[in-house]
Parts: C-alpha cells; sequence; structure tokens
C-alpha cells in the first residue's frame, strides 16, 4: 500500500518481497474443488473509512460479505461475540459489567466484562490454547478485542463496508503493485550489500531479525493449518468459522475451524459439490517466515522497545508494519497506517532541507 502511494506520486520505488508471491499473508488459492482459501488463514475485510473503502476498490471489485462466527460450547454452536443473552442466561439479570481501569492483566480485564462461568467456557480455553500460556499472564490490553454484544446482532463486526474481492486477494495484489518494480523471493536481510537506498530504506521484516537479535527473540505464535475435504456435503457449519474454546484436548487440539464456503457468492458456492475445512493449531514458530501474532505480554513490550529505539537512531530507515511494529493490525488497520506513512514521507520529500529519519514517523504501539 505504501508502495503504492509513493509511486503514483513519481517517486523510484524498489520492492524486495522475500516469499515468491506478493501480499504478505493476504494470499489465496483455489483450491481443486473450486473453492477459493485463504493461504494463511481467513482474511475479512472491514472498514468504516470511505477512504480505505475507495482505496482498495481501485483494484477490485468487492462483493458483499457480511462475516459471523460462532463459538462450539456444550455440544452448541454458541454466538460470537458474546450476547447479553448470554450473560444473563449464565448469571442473571442483575448482574452487571464493571470498569477494567486497573486491571492487571488479561483474565482480569475480561471479568469486568462477563461473569467468570462465561469467561470459562468461551474465553479462557480459547485464549490460552491461542498463546499457549495461562490467561492471567497476557496484558489487559488484549481485552479490548472481548466485547459483549446485544442480542439479535450476529455480524462479526460492525464496521460499516464488509466485502471480499471478486477475483480473490492474490488478483487485487497483483494489481496493485501494476506498475511498481519488485524482486521476488528476495530476503533483503541476506542480501544487504546489494541494495542501498538513495533516500529512505522502508524495512516492514521483524525488527529482532534485522539487529541479528542481538538483544533476544520476540516471540510469536503462529497457526498450523490441516484442511479436509468433505465430499458427501455441500456444508457442515453454520458459519464460515466457529470458535474451539474447549480446553480438553479430546475436544481437539484447534482454536477455530473455518469452513471456506460460507465466504464465497452465493451463486458460485451452489457451483461446488462437497465442503473445504481447515482447523487451525496454534504453536510457537521458529521459522521467521511463520510469524504471525506478536506475544503481547510485558517482556516482549519492553524488548521490542529496546529494538525501537534502536531503530529510531538509524537515519533513513523506517520500520513499519505488524513485525516491524511489532503489532497485530487488521486489514483496514494496516492500510491507514501505510497510508499515513506514506503521506509523511511524501511531505518530506517535498521539503528536500529535511533528512528522512525514523522519528518523523513513530506512532503509539501500545
Amino acid at each position: 500500500m505504501l508502495a503504492r502511494q509513493l509511486v503514483d506520486r513519481g517517486l523510484d520505488v524498489l520492492v524486495l518481497e522475500r516469499r515468491p508471491h506478493l501480499g504478505g499473508n493476504v494470499h489465496d488459492h483455489e483450491h481443486r474443488s473450486g473453492i477459493r482459501v485463504h493461504t494463511y488463514g481467513p482474511h475479512f475485510f472491514r472498514t468504516s473509512s470511505e477512504r480505505i473503502w475507495r482505496f482498495v476498490r481501485r483494484f477490485a471489485a468487492f462483493y458483499p460479505y457480511v462475516h459471523e462466527a460462532r463459538s462450539l460450547v456444550d455440544g452448541r454452536f454458541e454466538p460470537w461475540p458474546i450476547t447479553t443473552g448470554v450473560v444473563r442466561g449464565a448469571a442473571g439479570l442483575s448482574w452487571q459489567p464493571h470498569s477494567a481501569t486497573g486491571a492487571a492483566n488479561f483474565e482480569e480485564a475480561v471479568l469486568a466484562k462477563m461473569p467468570r462461568s462465561v469467561y470459562e467456557k468461551y474465553v479462557r480455553g480459547y485464549t490460552e490454547k491461542q498463546w499457549g500460556v495461562p490467561a492471567n499472564t497476557l496484558e489487559a490490553a488484549l481485552a479490548r478485542r472481548i466485547e459483549v454484544r446485544a442480542d439479535g446482532d450476529r455480524r462479526f463486526t460492525t464496521k460499516r463496508y464488509q466485502g471480499l474481492p471478486v477475483d480473490g486477494y492474490t488478483a487485487w495484489i497483483e494489481r496493485l503493485f501494476q506498475g511498481i518494480r519488485v524482486v521476488r523471493g528476495c530476503d533483503y536481510l541476506e542480501q544487504r550489500g546489494a541494495f542501498s537506498a538513495r533516500k529512505l530504506l522502508v524495512y516492514t521484516g521483524a525488527i529482532d531479525a534485522l539487529f541479528g537479535y542481538d538483544l533476544g527473540r520476540l516471540a510469536y505464535r503462529a497457526q498450523r493449518r490441516e484442511s479436509h475435504f468433505v465430499a458427501e456435503r455441500d456444508r457442515v457449519l453454520p458459519t464460515a468459522v466457529v470458535n474451539n474454546p474447549d480446553p480438553d484436548p479430546e475436544a481437539g487440539l484447534h482454536v477455530r475451524t473455518i469452513e471456506w464456503k460460507h465466504m464465497m457468492p452465493a451463486e458460485v458456492a451452489l457451483s461446488v459439490r462437497g465442503s473445504l475445512l481447515t482447523r487451525e493449531i496454534t504453536y510457537t514458530p521458529t521459522d521467521p517466515d511463520a510469524l504471525e501474532y506478536p506475544f503481547p505480554d510485558p517482556t516482549n513490550r519492553a524488548l521490542y522497545a529496546r529494538y525501537r529505539a534502536r531503530a529510531r537512531r538509524i537515519p533513513r530507515l523506517l520500520v513499519c508494519g505488524r513485525l516491524g511494529e511489532y503489532r497485530y493490525y487488521d486489514m483496514d488497520q494496516a492500510i491507514a497506517r501505510a497510508l499515513t506513512l506514506s503521506q509523511r514521507i511524501l511531505n518530506r520529500a517535498d521539503r528536500q532541507d529535511r533528512p528522512f529519519d525514523q522519528s518523523a514517523f513513530t506512532t503509539n504501539t501500545t
């Protein structure tokens, strides 16, 4: 996104992509059945920004897709996000949420929003499988992604614009990169001597890798994906995603199951026989190409701050993106960040007397 904006304004840009394909984790492919699969897990596009909505539709038509999810609790497909009806059913009408101000960890922050019985069935098991540690050791800020929704609202998110690209994300990304010089299959960290930025180096890889991990490695979680085709049924699940919050290993180690046909246009899905299911099992990656979720705890936050301080002292360097900023971004947040940074770069490029430096592009990453 950032490269697109700069090239559109006449700047000379070269993109080095470590993978053989563009777009990072926003990549999809077609299963032999004709079902479109998101290679690195489902990506649902949603935004309330008209500017971002216009930007993404420069490169593809989008069809409406309003994402819904469920949680498999006690053998039933229950609402996700959690609803007030679930809370009342568990604790009665008298239970009321309270302020999470001062919460010491994720568990305390979530318990301000719901009774413990609901937290135990819907949240704790999923969270501990996702992160591999007790929920009460995670940062309280992680609880911002957990909400209790009014009854009857089945949408996963209430953002104004929601959809998926008609031809898939891969085609969308390829069109976005048209006219931009790209070298695929090139790991910048292994070939630094071969490339030199005249004005600004924008680095979007892991910030600890940039410095050879000399202060230690930042922790991540990733997901191993196991897919199987069900030939005898056209639909298996009630929604595209079903969470599996049960911590019992007999219930499965996976955190969720995706049924891809729910995400296809209805008329296309009807033309495909059978269905494809993918289970996601979370693990701690060692392969730098597998990094997905920055680990939300104070230790890693402090280590990231030390790397960030070093990066800021290097002139003509901008470290950004999910791995560079050690921060999880939804798709619209990532695009908004790229649009903001590109404008700051352009503003400074127009003032030749001002050198590029990291401090001009900082953001709050807490």
